[in-house]
């Protein structure tokens, strides 16, 4: 019997090729796309799940409120890992990094470096916390001994064999000499430490034995014992403020006590992480790496769900609709003797077919469009087809998606009156246009909703580009590692200055996109209270610094070398200003000090202040900063004239090879810098924008279906119309109306939902657009313009037969 429902399955489906297609495709469409959608979410899900006993492993994360705005760090202070250690018995191990961004490498005795991107400090438990294991080395003394480190296999196959590597000497920065104790395996692309690959040793970093707790910069990973109670152990972190940060800040701030600093508004809370959360659910100050968000990952998933339910609602209302050339059939099958649910089965089954058949091509789709997909969310995604359990989930999912894409035409043909149907009593007896009528309209509201958000987002996007910044990004060259030149950094810079394209240069290591980052707390002269303190940015600079980036001065005057007392100087921004409760003017020669507790503090004269400028993300309000002189050019910026860039990082190169001739030349420009803040969102509006497509195309085809078969069943009326003098715009109109009236209740339907989500979206920005209305009105046009195109090209094709050929027709 099985065998006979098969076969006739499938000369059902040779029958009708056209709406077989359609049914094809539309869910083949669906399909891939959710495909695509679920390998990438999983990807994220995925993030730091490899590493042993993830479970139990927890970083420790600092909110701040000290002289400023509250800031959540994913850092702590130096001596924070040896405490929960010592003094808590539910912690089996403390790991932290200290990272460095990227170093300059060579071997030992050679002039040519190599620069790696992300390097770090580390401490000897990182084995043990982890399960990291080395292909070359032994886990017991590898970073035990200061300056020596690990290196992932392909950092060390660019200075050596690999298995020639242990005991090796590498120069990092020019400056100090480490020995190789051990090379590991690549780090994954979905775990934290995914883009680094030196590791060195704590134990010869200086600053990671000092005890003081005002300064974070070390990140802290704690993993627990088997069973122990997270909550309670973050609970009891409190402690750590009472028994430890305020002893040290007594030191400094006599006389304080716990309540006096709470009641000044300012506070120090400790919390932890999973490790397996941090990827999805951290977006703090000083993270490892970068991570995404897990609003995100819910967007997307709604979009999978939305492709897959799109793709099956037009399957049902193509099945449903054509389920008219049927009910003959079902109606003889019924006289004959077939039950119910022998109809049923035979439904199912070609609904099955249809679906395998989608899948298949779904497959194909997916192979072909991945290459573009991953360049759009900058992953490696691949199809596991070697994993049986993603054939088990492909198939489970494929048999769920048969069984509700088939159920309801196969329940709606099975339930056809003999008599009625085979009377011919047309579309009224067996019902279900309203059921088709509402599929429609879900189907465009959904398509609309994805078009707000897509113009949302990149309206969004376009704001961050084009917003006044307070300092000029355009035609702005940086050159990297120019530490590593060490004195002929200047002779760099005055040689760069000279050529002819160059309007300015500047040395620094602090830049307004990513870069450095330093906080410090300044005191005014006479105020020695921790409620005064002033937490703000400190960034070493050059004479050269603001006119290079177009800053702007709004009191007082910039850093000047005729004035020898600059070198004591300091420039300060307005939001500086906000926290001082001074305006522009009365901040001019206020004395500040970060040397609070010395005898002899060192106090920087206020002989400038520079209009605020944006040097953290959109996300956040602008903070404090201070700009002071000091020689630390880690990097070069340099100021372009407008004009052809084809030959200047040439020249540019050329005198960096004059200069340090045994160095690696690293460049990039400030506005590519700056988009990759946005990154995340820049592809999360690429998806949306793609999907949006697809979901158009999918609606586009159930609609292009519906319209043929509606055009189809009035073959009759519309000959009785142009015969009594209808013209083919007249026929057409009238065939197009009915649908524009169900596309516009779609509209009506998801404009709101779109703009009360995307509002949600948009409160992540301190810095946001305000939704226009023409957003919806052209969402509503697109939708309305694109459904037009689907319908009349049937709705004419109908019009223009010869009225003849429509009134014989049976």
């Amino acid at each position: 019997m099985f065998k006979n429902y098969i076969k006739i399955a499938w000369r059902s489906l040779k029958k009708q090729p056209f709406f077989t297609s359609l049914n094809i495709f539309g869910l083949a469409i669906g399909i891939a796309g959710g495909l695509l959608i679920s390998l990438y979410i999983y990807d994220e899900l995925s993030y730091d799940t490899m590493f042993a006993d993830a479970d139990r492993i927890y970083r420790v994360n600092a909110d701040i409120k000290f002289g400023g705005p509250a800031r959540d760090f994913a850092v702590q202070s130096a001596p924070m890992a040896a405490t929960l250690k010592n003094d808590y018995p539910e912690v089996e191990l403390a790991t932290r990094f200290r990272t460095t961004g990227s170093m300059l490498i060579k071997e030992s005795g050679t002039e040519t470096n190599v620069k790696e991107e992300q390097t770090t400090y580390v401490d000897a438990t990182f084995f043990e916390m982890f399960g990291v294991s080395l292909l070359i080395g032994d886990t017991a003394t590898a970073l035990k001994e200061p300056n020596t480190l690990i290196l992932t296999k392909t950092a060390a196959e660019k200075h050596f064999n690999v298995n020639e590597a242990l005991g090796q000497h590498l120069v990092l920065n020019n400056g100090d000499t480490y020995t190789v104790t051990g090379v590991i395996e690549d780090l994954p692309r979905n775990s934290f430490l995914r883009d680094h690959s030196v590791f060195m040793a704590m134990e010869g970093y200086e600053d990671s034995r000092n005890t003081e707790w005002g300064s974070h910069n070390y990140q802290t990973y704690v993993k627990l014992i088997p069973g122990a109670d997270a909550k309670g152990f973050e609970t009891s972190l409190k402690n750590i403020l009472k028994d430890y940060v305020m002893p040290w800040a007594q030191q400094i701030y006599p006389g304080v006590s716990l309540e006096q600093f709470e009641q000044s508004g300012n506070y120090i809370r400790y919390s932890i992480i999973g490790l397996t959360d941090i990827h999805l659910h951290s977006d703090r100050v000083a993270e490892i790496s970068p991570n995404n968000r897990i609003e995100n990952i819910y967007i997307l998933s709604f979009i999978a769900v939305f492709l897959i339910v799109l793709a099956s609602v037009n399957f049902m209302n193509l099945s449903t609709a054509h389920s008219l050339k049927r009910a003959k059939e079902v109606g003889i099958r019924k006289t004959l003797g077939s039950g119910r649910a022998a109809l049923v089965r035979q439904f199912l089954i070609e609904s099955t077919l249809i679906v395998l058949f989608s899948l298949i091509m779904a497959l194909i789709l997916s192979a072909l469009a991945l290459p573009l997909f991953n360049s759009l969310s900058g992953k490696e995604i691949s199809l596991p087809l070697l994993n049986p359990v993603f054939w088990l989930v492909l198939l489970a999912a494929t048999a769920i998606l048969a069984l509700l894409s088939g159920s309801y035409p196969s329940l709606f043909m099975s339930r056809f009156i003999p008599v009625k149907v085979l009377k011919g009593s047309g579309e009224n007896s067996l019902g279900g246009s309203k059921i088709r009528n509402a599929l429609v309209i879900f189907q465009f509201a959904i398509s609309v909703f994805l078009i707000v958000a897509t113009l949302v987002v990149y309206q969004q996007l376009r704001f961050i580009q084009n917003k006044e910044l307070g300092f000029n990004k355009d035609q702005v060259l940086v050159v990297n590692d120019v530490f590593a030149i060490g004195q002929r950094a200047n002779s760099l810079k005055d040689q760069v200055q000279g050529l002819g394209f160059v309007e300015s240069a500047t040395l620094s290591s602090y830049l307004p996109t990513p870069s450095s980052r330093s906080d410090s707390s300044f005191f005014k002269e006479g105020s020695t209270e921790q409620e005064n303190a002033i937490n703000m940015q400190a960034w070493g600079v050059d004479h050269e610094y603001m006119s290079t980036l177009g800053l702007k001065i709004v009191a007082g005057r910039n850093f000047d070398r005729q004035f020898g007392t600059d070198s004591l100087g300091i420039i300060v921004n307005e939001s500086a200003l906000n926290i001082l409760g001074l305006q522009p003017e009365e901040a001019l020669g206020l004395r500040l000090s970060r040397d609070l507790g010395q005898e002899n503090p060192e106090f920087y004269k206020v002989i400038g202040v520079v209009e605020n400028f944006h040097f953290d993300s959109m996300r956040s309000d602008i903070g404090a900063l201070s700009l002071t002189l000091a020689d630390n050019g880690g990097s070069m910026a340099v100021k372009l004239k407008a004009g052809d860039f084809s030959n200047v990082v040439a020249q540019v190169e050329a005198v960096w090879n004059k200069v340090a001739p045994d160095q690696p030349f690293n460049y990039y420009f400030m506005d590519e810098s700056f988009n990759t803040t946005y990154e995340a969102e820049q592809r999360l509006g690429r998806i949306f924008m793609i999907f949006s497509i697809l979901s158009i195309i999918i609606a586009c085809l159930g609609l292009f279906g519906l319209a043929a078969f509606n055009a189809e069943k009035r073959t009759k009326e519309i000959g009785v119309r142009k015969v009594l003098g209808a013209s083919v715009g007249q026929v057409a109109y009238q065939l197009t109306v009915d649908f524009l009236k169900l596309v516009g209740i779609g509209i009506l339907i998801s404009l709101p939902i779109g703009w009360f989500a995307m509002n949600k979206w948009l409160e992540d920005f301190s810095y946001r657009i305000e939704i226009g209305a023409w957003v919806f009105v052209l969402a509503a046009l697109l939708a309305i313009a694109v459904s037009i195109i689907t319908v009349s090209y049937q709705s004419i094709k109908a019009a223009i037969v010869n009225p003849v050929k429509s009134l014989r027709t049976e």
